[in-house]
């Protein structure tokens, strides 16, 4: 066990990303040169290493397979800064990959063979249940990012859990497919959503124009705050009774996109925790996301 106790904790996926990206741009079925990177990812596990990047206390709750993949795994996420001693190890299930293929103009596809989270169930949560880091007498105060990988149960009981009523709970849905998932957390006043456009039409019901449309149509849902992200297209916050705030990310040369999204949500809450108003940390992200995009950011 660590001695340190982490200012924020990360719930949900931890694995290996397998990512190939080709220089060029890709039809269906071609087959061409490019780099292959095997690395730990899992959004839960992004958002961390971005924070820990940025000299944040971490720590990552989540399950991977009591294998030796899940050994190295863990290894490596240390190495990164981030705490994993209170992660679950699953001896009955292999450690989750994610393998995706990329060009130039993001991403082609992507598999998930992660099966870890709902092995584990409960169990991950029970840290923030069992006195560890809170109990429903003794409410966890710190921040919560909450990753949409989850399952609707787990999502639920997070809704629900007297344990977690006054933690700053900041959600992110993992996909487009997911994003459903968290309309228990919709109607949350300790609630902060990070969207893509296509999460938060999923949440909206209905397409949207633009990311400032998209981010009043969540609140309008019931949401507290959300932050939307649109691409090379401004991204937006908005909130109950606040004005809704977009801004343009700087056109930047695409190197990389798997864990944008991640990076901006870390910088928007490092902005945040250093005092920064609403339009500083939604500049600060934005320019976070487009230096990670440009190979540049961390």
């Amino acid at each position: 066990m660590t001695s340190a106790r982490p200012d924020i904790l990360c719930v949900g996926a931890v694995l290996w990303d397998v990512i190939g990206r080709s220089p060029a741009p890709m039809a269906p079925g071609a087959d061409v040169p490019g780099r292959i990177r095997h690395v730990p990812g899992g959004v839960a596990l992004n958002v961390a290493v971005a924070l820990a990047a940025r000299e944040q206390s971490v720590a990552v709750l989540g399950a991977v397979g009591a294998d030796p993949e899940g050994d190295a795994l863990l290894a490596a996420v240390r190495a990164l800064g981030v705490a994993t001693d209170w992660m679950q190890r699953l001896p009955e299930w292999p450690t989750d990959i994610y393998m995706a293929i990329e060009d130039t103009h993001g991403l082609i596809a992507a598999v998930a063979d992660a099966h870890s989270l709902e092995a584990a169930g409960h169990r991950v949560l029970a840290p923030l249940r069992d006195g560890t880091f809170g109990s429903a007498e003794a409410p966890w105060r710190g921040t919560v990012v909450i990753d949409g990988n989850l399952t609707v149960a787990q999502l639920e009981a997070i809704a629900a859990d007297p344990a977690l009523r006054q933690a700053d709970l900041r959600v992110v849905p993992a996909s487009p497919g997911k994003a459903e998932r968290l309309a228990p957390l919709l109607g949350l006043d300790h609630v902060t959503l990070y969207l893509n456009r296509a999460e938060a039409e999923t949440l909206a019901g209905h397409s949207c124009t633009d990311a400032a449309e998209a981010a009043q149509a969540v609140v309008a849902r019931g949401a507290a705050r959300v932050l939307v992200t649109d691409g090379p297209r401004p991204a937006a916050c908005a909130g109950r009774g606040t004005e809704v705030l977009t801004q343009a990310p700087p056109p930047v040369t695409i190197a990389r996109v798997t864990g944008a999204g991640d990076c901006f949500m870390a910088a928007h809450m490092v902005a945040e925790r250093g005092g920064k108003d609403r339009a500083a940390a939604l500049e600060a992200a934005i320019l976070a996301a487009a230096a990670h995009v440009s190979g540049e950011g961390p």
